[in-house]
């Protein structure tokens, strides 16, 4: 695939076109709202420097995943601890049942540490291809790996949470 080089108009496009999945994927990944922000806004002010060092980029998508996902790495080393990929928990609507939304919070924390259970990679799989909803081919050029390896790992993740949920009770419904 032919690089590109970039202008201002297409920079707000991109901007405009990825701001808010590559903040959801590193929200994900750090789980407050203030840290995403800044570690998103750190993805963008690298694009603008390569940009500026005319530096062609292959795939526009691939790059903001690649770098949101080193960058949370980078987070997670000046902070010397982990935490991987905390899912929102929905707003409970005032009309709700008090039940459900207990249940749902007690499946969201199960479904949470049946997570943090994965190896990194097997994370990342499943926040790009259900959190995200991408592609397995995107995936494999976010990861820079084979659509096989995306392949093999999503099937051992889901693997994984399939027998961490039987373990602890699982999910209902």
């Amino acid at each position: 695939m032919q690089a590109t080089l970039f202008n201002q108009q297409s920079l707000v496009k991109i901007y405009d076109e990825y701001h808010t999945p590559i903040y959801r994927y590193v929200y994900r990944q750090v789980g407050d709202v203030e840290t995403a922000r800044d570690l998103t806004a750190d993805v963008f002010q690298k694009l603008v420097r390569v940009v500026e060092r005319r530096t062609p980029i292959e795939q526009v998508s691939a790059w903001l995943y690649r770098t949101a996902h080193n960058t949370v790495i980078d987070h997670y080393r000046r902070q010397k601890f982990r935490q991987h990929l905390p899912l929102d928990e929905s707003l409970v609507d005032t009309d709700d049942d008090p039940v459900a939304a207990a249940e749902r919070n007690i499946n969201a924390a199960q479904v949470r540490a049946a997570l943090s259970a994965l190896t990194p990679e097997q994370q990342e799989v499943i926040s790009l291809k259900f959190l995200q909803g991408l592609s397995n081919q995107e995936t494999a050029e976010i990861m820079n790996k084979p659509v096989t390896a995306v392949k093999a790992l999503q099937r051992r993740a889901l693997g994984g949470l399939q027998r961490q949920l039987a373990r602890t009770g699982g999910v209902s419904r």
